[in-house]
This record gives structure tokens, C-alpha cells and sequence, in this order.
């Protein structure tokens, strides 16, 4: 696991991002995965950082460890939510607007709808990790 300081060269942001390695980061910023999460920019770029060096007085965190730690927080709090993937944005605004029944869902939306949303003043909680529909592996 490689985390890597991104900024958005739209806003100026500086945020991070963890890649299974360098060549993940080319291959996403390729594909034109990675997006900065304030403002939604495909235009992001690695951000110059200081390397992690290991403390003399003490162990390095365990990146591999944390992030199933995440993994493992993020698990439990989808287990008591209703998958509604593309449909997240209509199902959330619905939910806002009482035109539905408010229960917990999670699912999957563009920086652009997220954003929207936020506007909108709908509660939402943008997810680190991605969320895997059920019946999928990862």
C-alpha cells in the first residue's frame, strides 16, 4: 500500500491517496479515475511530500493493518444499509425531500451528483473505500 499526497489542479486542494502501488496511480490516473473530492476535477496530480521514514523510538504504523481496520469499520456500517447503486442520488434527494420513507442506503454517485447534493443540503457521507455491490467479489 503506497498513500501519495494529490493535489487538484482546478481548486489547489491537497488530499491523499492510497494506491496498491505506483503503477495503480498511472493506471487510474489513465483511466481517469481519480477525481479531487472537493470539487469533483479529474485534474489531479501527485502533490510533492516528504517520504515516510521509519521513527528510531518506536515501530512505523501498519498501513496494511489500518486499512483493514477502515475496511472492517466501513463493513459494519453498510451491513445495516439497503444497497441501491446508480440509483443513490434520487433515492437520497427523495429521501430528503419526504417523498420516501428516510432508511439507510449506499450505493454509487458521481462527483458531480455527490456535489449536487451537498448543495441540495441532502446528508450524505462520501465513502473512502469503494463499496462492492452484494453478490460481487472485490
Amino acid at each position: 500500500m503506497i498513500v501519495f499526497d494529490l493535489k487538484c489542479l482546478d481548486g489547489g486542494e491537497v488530499f491523499e491517496g492510497w494506491f496498491s502501488s505506483g503503477a495503480d496511480f498511472d493506471e487510474q490516473t489513465e483511466r481517469g479515475l481519480l477525481q479531487c473530492p472537493y470539487c469533483g476535477s479529474a485534474k489531479v496530480e501527485k502533490a510533492p511530500m516528504a517520504p515516510l521514514v521509519g521513527r528510531s523510538d518506536g515501530p512505523r504504523s501498519d498501513v496494511k493493518g489500518m486499512m483493514a481496520e477502515l475496511a472492517a469499520l466501513q463493513t459494519k456500517m453498510l451491513s445495516n444499509s439497503e444497497w441501491v447503486g446508480d440509483k443513490l442520488p434520487e433515492q437520497a434527494r427523495a429521501m430528503h425531500l419526504g417523498e420516501i420513507e428516510p432508511r439507510a442506503v449506499h450505493g454509487k454517485a458521481s462527483a458531480e451528483e455527490t456535489k449536487s447534493l451537498i448543495e441540495e443540503g441532502v446528508p450524505l457521507l462520501p465513502l473512502p473505500l469503494p463499496v462492492v455491490p452484494p453478490g460481487q467479489v472485490n
